[in-house]
């Protein structure tokens, strides 16, 4: 039952606003050598905490978490197509061991998956279709936002449903860590953008060109010192690897909506996909991390991070 974790933040505007030549480079080649990681791995399954931003999941039924038994692509930012390879037995095995701990946790046989998932799968496991992949949608934007002490607890039952499975996994968290994207707040948006954020699944190619212009504007203007999003908060980040890196699920317990939003900005919330990562990883056992990169990339609208981390048992294991 061997179990590794890699955590790292995503950013649709990758592809389309370009930081300094060597900051790119570096994050770049920090994603490449974790890809080269994940295929000497080669894990049997995957299974992956995510957002999303009003891409798949709305308020017509916005669910604090929900695991997908089947699930493809939204389509936004043109990252991934068609569906996930996703195991549809062991995901429903999870669903019935959550609910077997009083965890009720809602699952789909047409979840939707934005770039919150399709990115890192992209990234690390060289498309979304490459290996099975059980996908762990962690609400991050819609408020009322799940407690993040609900988020520990999910990840820490996921744990112990991994570690009774004889599959070689690898965990993913995707989010974060401080951004501030122009994301639309119900009760403060006009009534056809609160329309959209109820109901908006599949929308015409224009309407989602116009939203994404919106986002890519607000990282041109971060990086050039202007515009009303949170600047990255660097000190923040690097407090929450730490905390990570020492396993201190006290601190995640007792986080509040209110601690993130003011230090890690709106998106900063999606941090509940590394919260539950982490919390999952602790559950199979003790563990030891490795921080490949962090830099707070102004033109990605991201505190960009990698982290990874292995079970020390499995390393005592290999050095034997």
């Amino acid at each position: 039952m061997p179990v590794k974790l890699v955590c790292a933040s995503h950013t649709p505007m990758m592809e389309f606003i370009h930081p300094p030549a060597d900051v790119e480079a570096k994050a770049r080649q920090a994603f490449k050598d974790l890809a080269a990681d994940v295929a000497a791995y080669d894990p049997e399954v995957i299974v992956l905490f995510a957002p999303d931003h009003f891409n798949g999941f709305f308020y017509d039924l916005m669910p604090p978490f929900c695991i997908g038994l089947r699930a493809a692509c939204a389509g936004d930012w043109d990252i991934g197509h068609g569906p996930l390879n996703v195991p549809e037995a062991l995901a429903l095995d999870l669903v019935q061991a959550l609910q077997a701990e009083d965890l009720d946790v809602p699952y789909s046989y047409r979840m939707q998956a934005d770039h919150g998932f399709t990115q890192p799968l992209e990234l690390l496991a060289g498309s979304v279709g490459r290996y099975p992949v059980i996908p762990i949608f962690i609400n991050g934007a819609a408020r009322p936002l799940p407690p993040c002490r609900r988020a520990v607890q999910l990840g820490q039952a996921v744990g112990r449903f991994l570690s009774q499975r004889p599959e070689r996994v690898l965990v993913i968290g995707s989010g974060g860590l401080s951004h501030d994207p122009p994301t639309p707040q119900f009760g403060s948006v006009p009534p056809e953008i609160e329309e959209f954020l109820i109901a908006g699944r599949n929308p015409t190619p224009e309407a989602r060109n116009t939203r994404q212009q919106r986002v890519l504007n607000t990282g041109r203007l971060l990086a050039e010192g202007k515009g009303e999003s949170l600047r990255l908060n660097a000190e923040w980040d690097m407090g929450l690897i730490d905390s990570f890196s020492q396993a201190d699920m006290d601190r995640f317990m007792a986080m509040t909506n209110e601690e993130i939003l003011e230090h890690g900005g709106r998106g900063g919330q999606e941090i509940r996909a590394w919260i539950a990562a982490f919390a999952c990883m602790q559950a199979v056992g003790e563990y030891r991390t490795t921080t490949h990169y962090y830099h707070p990339i102004d033109e990605w609208i991201a505190g960009m991070a990698m982290v990874s981390a292995d079970s020390v048992a499995a390393r005592k294991e290999a050095q034997a």
